[in-house]
């Protein structure tokens, strides 16, 4: 592990690489799962604020759940998160041309109708966040068959997956905190490093 703060790094995160290949995945990872995305508290009031924007990116199906369900639901496992279609495919998402899963909101975010992007969770996937009650430990979890070709992909073009994911980790930990990972990842074994 590699500590920041009170953040804990998995080793793994820097070692293993990792470049989504969404020709071959099709986003299945906006559809594989249990649940919809994981939701921070404050994402909740961003759903509410960005849905009339986010709607015309949609599916009938997405923004029926949505409206019959709610922007988001609360599940045992998860806490809150967003809906999905039957189960199965997150609401606030779409198949473009090539049956490809897009976010609506990440397009509205493209088209310059939002500004925020997505659920953090869903822009830092494959990293997934868990806590305890002194640190947050983020993990690498790509899907074993659905991200093979991601892990491939990467491995050709030599990107780590804390280098693939530099933008969302700077977004929720802010850049001194990536510039610490950076510098652990060029160390050999663990880091304590501080921000500050």
């Amino acid at each position: 592990m590699i500590a920041i703060d009170n953040i804990l790094v998995s080793d793994l995160v820097v070692e293993e690489q990792f470049v989504c290949d969404l020709l071959k995945c099709k986003g299945g990872c906006c559809e594989d799962g249990d649940a919809g995305a994981p939701l921070e508290n404050d994402e909740m009031d961003r759903l509410k604020e960005v849905y009339p924007a986010v709607k015309p990116y949609l599916t009938p199906e997405g923004s029926r759940e949505i409206e019959s369900r709610g922007y988001y639901n609360y599940d045992q496992e998860f806490g809150w998160v967003t809906p999905t279609i039957g189960g199965k495919m997150c609401a606030y998402g779409f198949r473009d041309a090539n049956g490809v899963i897009k976010c609506g909101i990440e397009q509205a975010y493209y088209d310059g109708k939002i500004t925020w992007k997505k659920p953090i969770s869903c822009h830092l996937y494959p990293i997934r966040i868990s806590r305890t009650r002194t640190h947050e430990v983020v993990n690498y979890e790509p899907r074993e068959t659905m991200c093979k070709p991601a892990c491939t992909l990467g491995k050709r073009l030599k990107v780590p997956a804390y280098s693939f994911l530099k933008e969302a980790l700077i977004r929720k930990y802010g850049e001194d905190f990536y510039n610490a990972l950076e510098r652990a990842a060029k160390m050999s074994g663990t880091a304590n490093l501080k921000t500050s």
